[in-house]
């Protein structure tokens, strides 16, 4: 049983942090988000409330939210990944006016962009709950 709730709590903190990095990218630093990273934003905020809720509820339905949350961002954070290392066409970039989506100036640790620690992030949440939901099966 406590492994179980383990999970879940790795996967909430892994989103709190992530959610704490992408306001402190934002707000403190005050760098504007380009139009792919606010969707991963729209995802990944939530799950910060929705996976403290589960973890601390003990709430099975918080964590199937969430996989659907952790999902979707996964895929634009996917998306966002390939666009960046050119293996999506430039034509299909959905950015408009405002920061440019290809053209990333903000790296850590050498050379690692924001949009993989982001991919990063939702795999390991995926990963998470998938384990989290497999081991709480009805």
């Amino acid at each position: 049983m406590k492994t179980r709730w383990f999970l879940i709590l790795q996967a909430w903190l892994i989103s709190l942090v992530a959610t704490f990095g992408a306001l402190f990218i934002g707000e403190v630093m005050l760098m504007v988000p380009c139009q792919l990273c606010w969707y991963q934003r729209i995802f990944m905020f939530p799950l910060a409330i929705v996976l403290g809720i589960a973890a601390f509820a003990e709430d099975r339905r918080g964590a199937l939210y969430g996989l659907v949350l952790a999902l979707g961002g996964g895929v634009v954070a996917l998306y966002h990944t390939l666009l960046i290392e050119g293996w999506v066409p430039k034509t299909w970039v959905p950015c408009g006016p405002g920061p440019s989506c290809t053209d990333q100036k903000l790296v850590i640790l050498g050379n690692v962009q924001i949009p993989w620690l982001s991919l990063a992030a939702f795999l390991a949440i995926n990963a998470l709950l998938i384990t989290y939901l497999r081991r709480t099966r009805p």
